[in-house]
């Protein structure tokens, strides 16, 4: 079973936390939960055309969240902090 490129990144994941670590040339992505960092820095550099320099990972548990309604599951998930070589960037406003 062959996997494409794009199945490694499921989305950029973007907060106001985020969006200050991007003027220190890292990025977040929500990747799978069996993704590694050797294959995401092959991936990222072949997607986006960058030098991939450091990959954190970061694994979000499942909770349960309360309300007055009763409770909710909310899924765990894994999420990618990508530094990048500095003077690259990569504009995830505009599409791949």
């Amino acid at each position: 079973m062959k996997i494409h490129l794009f199945d490694k990144i499921i989305s950029p994941h973007i907060t106001e936390k985020s969006t200050n670590l991007s003027e220190q040339n890292k990025i977040i992505f929500k990747v799978p939960k069996k993704a590694n960092k050797k294959n995401l820095k092959k991936n990222i550099e072949k997607i986006f055309k960058v030098n991939v320099t450091k990959i954190n990972i970061i694994n979000k548990k499942a909770r349960i969240k309360t309300t007055n309604r009763g409770s909710k599951k909310i899924d765990g998930y894994k999420k990618a902090v990508v530094t990048i070589k500095k003077g690259q960037n990569i504009d995830l406003t505009s599409g791949i």
